[in-house]
């Protein structure tokens, strides 16, 4: 944005970090004053008094409300002011002011004139304060005076706009952000499913040798998870675009105009491109964050799939002598600092430390959402940042989780001395000649190390030619009942 020309604090980095207030004065103020009455703020903050009253009541975690939450904070401060407008209950010229303000912080503008703590008022009031008075700083210091409750906060709670910022940042980065990265690494996990369509490998049950199965297929497997995971956030998406807005202090819309929460969820759709609309009961968005709980549990469920695929990956990348040794991944970084010529999986070890933030985010947010008491959740910002995070955090590690993967070579001849001597083949002979004789020429190519087609010709009457195709590695993998025999022992 342009036509802003306000001067930043000259602080240090530490002086920062110990003021708890990114671009604070401390030797010069200004007076600012407020219901509570007059505070000292830095002379050149954006901010108000009540933004400084939280900055000096919530020095505790030292992290400041995600970015994308203040994004979508103020787009909803945009689309209000238009609304407003259109409705008649904001002169053109001040929501035009207000609008202009609002999108230069959208835009990420202004980022140091938000430094209010995550571990807050659990309304989130003092972050909606936050926004109104930078907001209303901006336009009157560019010329159009405006006050920061009464204009930039008009049809509004903190009660409502909160809980609505929460869910317009969640669906902005759902569809921005995660959305593109999860097809990213299904496009290339079903590229080389196709591409290992003929490649036979030992499968696995309770990491023990299973029967035979494509890498194609197992690739595949992955690349189907991954596809649900997809249609069950889209699926959530629909109620996150639901919201509160409109519903103000508790629900009832006091001191809202009745047409503002369909306006300004117009006017917010028109500004993302994404169609948000008012919630179908607006005492119960701002009493539960249960969309938010949902889609949350999504994220979960995509942890535990990443999990699983970054995992298998580990697994199979092992060794490369001592281990399964099936595939290789690319070779990053030294993966030692004392062992030469070590090279470790890293990126599938970040994508598990993903997971793992991302199921406890999820934990927090459980408990956050079943703390609404009455008609208003009290840890809204506790979910706002869990929640961004467990989103943002995918987003950047499945495209590395991607390349990784386009990345990767097959060790086929690892794969294929593992096969010859899988005991476990024996079960394509179930329906020839019973489980029982079955087991003992599995436990007898166990003893003594022997391929399966060895011993099961010493231990049974089938020929060479009909061994050769129950036992097939290849036509195992398409399941059902191989057939072809032509006797039995």
């Amino acid at each position: 944005m342009t036509g802003w020309t306000f001067r930043r604090c000259p602080l240090t980095r530490s002086d920062r970090i110990a003021s708890h207030s990114p671009g604070r004065c401390r030797m010069n103020t200004r007076i600012e004053q407020d219901s509570m009455g007059e505070l000292k703020v830095p002379a050149d903050a954006l901010w108000g008094a009540q933004t400084q009253r939280a900055i000096d009541n919530f020095r505790i975690g030292g992290q400041p409300m995600p970015r994308l939450f203040v994004r979508a904070l103020a787009l909803i401060k945009a689309a209000a002011a238009r609304a407003n407008s259109e409705l008649g209950g904001l002169p053109a010229e001040k929501a035009a002011a207000i609008e202009k303000a609002a999108l230069a912080i959208a835009h990420g503008d202004f980022a140091e004139a938000f430094p209010v703590d995550v571990f807050q008022t659990g309304s989130g009031t003092s972050s909606n304060m936050n926004a109104n008075e930078v907001i209303a700083t901006l336009a009157t210091r560019a010329g159009v005076a405006v006050h920061p409750n009464d204009e930039v906060n008009l049809g509004q709670s903190s009660n409502d706009v909160i809980p609505s910022a929460i869910q317009v940042a969640a669906a902005l980065a759902v569809r921005e952000q995660l959305l593109p990265a999860l097809g990213q690494l299904r496009h290339t996990i079903a590229t080389r499913a196709r591409e290992f369509a003929g490649v036979v490998k030992t499968g696995r049950t309770h990491l023990m040798d299973a029967m035979p199965m494509t890498l194609g297929q197992e690739f595949g497997a992955w690349e189907a998870q991954l596809q649900a995971a997809q249609q069950r956030l889209i699926d959530s998406l629909a109620r996150v675009q639901a919201l509160p807005l409109g519903g103000t202090a508790i629900g009832t819309g006091i001191n809202a105009d009745p047409r503002f929460s369909a306006t300004v969820c117009h006017q917010l759709s028109a500004m993302t491109g994404i169609e948000f609309g008012p919630a179908a009961n607006l005492f119960v968005a701002i009493a539960a964050k249960d969309e938010c709980v949902e889609l949350s549990g999504q994220l979960k469920t995509l942890a535990c799939t990443m999990m699983k695929i970054a995992n298998d990956l580990r697994w199979m990348n092992s060794g490369p002598l001592t281990g399964l040794g099936e595939i290789e991944l690319p070779a990053l970084q030294p993966g030692s600092s004392i062992m030469p010529g070590k090279v470790n999986p890293v990126i599938a070890e970040a994508v598990t430390m993903v997971a793992a933030q991302m199921i406890g985010n999820d934990a927090a947010i459980t408990i956050a959402g079943q703390s609404g008491n009455f008609q208003l959740n009290l840890m809204l910002p506790l979910i706002a940042r869990n929640l961004i995070e467990s989103i943002e955090l995918p987003a950047r590690a499945l495209p590395a989780l991607a390349q990784s993967i386009a990345g990767l070579r097959v060790r086929h001849d690892r794969l294929q001395d593992a096969l010859a001597r899988n005991p476990i083949l024996v079960t394509a002979l179930n329906p020839v000649i019973g489980y029982e004789l079955g087991a003992k020429i599995a436990k007898a190519a166990y003893a003594s190390g022997r391929p399966i087609m060895d011993v099961a010709r010493e231990m049974t009457a089938l020929s060479d030619h009909d061994l050769r195709d129950l036992l097939d590695p290849l036509t195992l993998t398409a399941g059902g009942i191989v057939t072809g025999a032509r006797g039995g022992g």
